[in-house]
């Protein structure tokens, strides 16, 4: 069953969109190098594995590295950072979309080191097998801490990971799994463990023969000594994964929900693919919903990252660790195991945040009215809503510009009775200028 592809024009509006979805924005100029590739050689591009070049120098707060393993917030800025420097964007995003997908907290792990360790489990297996990806979860040691898989044994299995692996993971609440599937799925899941000594704190995850229980069980209606690998097997067959696994991955990245049609080429895409997350993603990534539909709220992540890519800035500072707590997403404390609740990233709450964010990027970009000489910033205000729009790349709506330009021509008719407000305010405004493109719906969404 052929699925849709994009058949419009194929220019840098095109490939702007492509890289928020698919990644953390343009750089300068990324947007029309990717357009000339064309759909199918953007899509191409992006889908290209392979070592991660990142871009620049690393980060450095107050003239120190990072300390990602140790140190409160670092592992946020250590992901940030990649972000920011990534050369394979599609990659990384794929590792924030599993974050979210399989969501584990530090909160509950404690283990830095860990966490990060999971999250380059992502990043390599992220954009090949799902069932693999499932498998490596399961065993995963980040995971084992997170849903009590160290505390499942033969005699007392722990319902925690079965249960999610099932209803959040696999196939989706209502999926036609029932309690004693709960059940059996967890006697399958036994056996992991592991060793606890002061000063290194978890090591050695293994799984124990021991500590499983290997009786017959029935799962989904079908019986058998099942192990954990099994267990994750039987919920891939399961006839409500292909739905499942299709419906989460597109709404990933497009917020419209699929067709009848494209739902059902899809899945079946999906299954002759040999479970190809890849497979998938490209056909996502091509249909002509992602590029004539609605567009999307940015996580704050993404937008922060992004931001930070346009001006070719890097991670300077540990504001970004508050701030991004406030908007609403530090990484590796997701909330819950659902993951994060996108309908709070534009709220009474999480937008001041986001302002700030924008303000802290904008610091050292700011020109100082006291400073500037007269002439360098334009004092026409049509001249400054151009120069604030340049400065982010970004284009606008009509009514965005409109009402950015009635803000430039109310400032500067202040001006007229004051020689030094004449100097003086021409880069006050360009400043707020900027800050208003950054805050505008615009920016926030792709």
């Amino acid at each position: 069953m052929p699925l849709p592809v994009y058949s419009g024009p194929f220019g840098p509006p095109q490939a702007e969109r492509l890289l928020w979805r698919a990644g953390f924005g343009p750089r300068p100029g990324e947007e029309r190098a990717l357009a000339a590739r064309g759909l199918e050689g953007a899509v191409g591009r992006l889908l290209t594995t392979g070592p991660d070049n990142l871009v620049g120098k690393p980060p450095q707060i107050d003239g120190h590295r990072l300390f990602p393993l140790d140190k409160f917030g670092h592992d946020h800025l250590w992901w940030l950072d990649r972000m920011v420097r990534t050369s394979r964007p599609l990659t990384e995003r794929m590792t924030l979309v599993w974050h979210d997908w399989f969501a584990t907290s530090n909160e509950t792990v404690g283990s830095q080191r860990l966490m990060i360790r999971q999250n380059n489990m992502f990043r390599r297996a992220g954009l090949g097998s799902f069932p693999g990806l499932v498998t490596r979860v399961t065993e995963n040691p980040a995971m084992l801490l997170y849903l009590n898989g160290l505390e499942s044994e033969k005699g007392a299995p722990n319902e925690n990971y079965g249960r999610e692996m099932m209803e959040l993971f696999t196939l989706g609440h209502g999926s036609g799994s029932t309690e004693r599937d709960v059940r059996e799925q967890a006697r399958a899941l036994t056996g992991f463990t592991a060793t606890y000594r002061n000063g290194y704190g978890w090591i050695k995850f293994r799984f124990d023969r021991n500590r499983h229980d290997d009786a017959m069980k029935v799962i989904f209606g079908k019986a058998g000594p099942f192990n954990w690998k099994q267990a994750v097997q039987l919920a891939i067959e399961h006839p409500a994964h292909r739905t499942f696994f299709t419906r989460k991955l597109w709404s990933y990245f497009i917020p419209e929900p699929a067709d009848d049609e494209t739902q059902a080429a899809l899945e079946e895409l999906y299954v002759q693919s040999g479970y190809s997350t890849r497979q998938v993603l490209a056909a996502i990534l091509k249909h002509p919903l992602l590029y004539d539909g609605p567009r999307m709220v940015k996580p704050p992540a993404v937008y922060l990252a992004g931001m930070l890519r346009t001006l070719g800035d890097r991670i300077s500072t540990e504001d970004w660790i508050w701030l991004s707590i406030q908007a609403g997403q530090l990484l590796f404390y997701p909330p819950n195991v659902s993951g994060w609740n996108d309908d709070r990233w534009l709220d009474t709450s999480t937008f001041h945040a986001r302002w700030q964010m924008a303000e802290r990027v904008l610091r050292k970009h700011s020109y100082q009215p006291d400073h500037t000489k007269r002439g360098t910033v334009p004092m026409d205000p049509d001249k400054l809503v151009d120069r604030a729009v340049s400065f982010w790349g970004v284009r606008l709506s009509d009514a965005t510009r409109r009402s950015l330009l009635a803000y430039a021509r109310k400032a500067m008719a202040t001006t007229t009775a004051d020689d030094d407000r004449q100097k003086k305010f021409p880069p006050m405004i360009l400043n707020a200028l900027r800050h208003l493109v950054a805050a505008s719906p615009e920016m926030q969404t792709a």
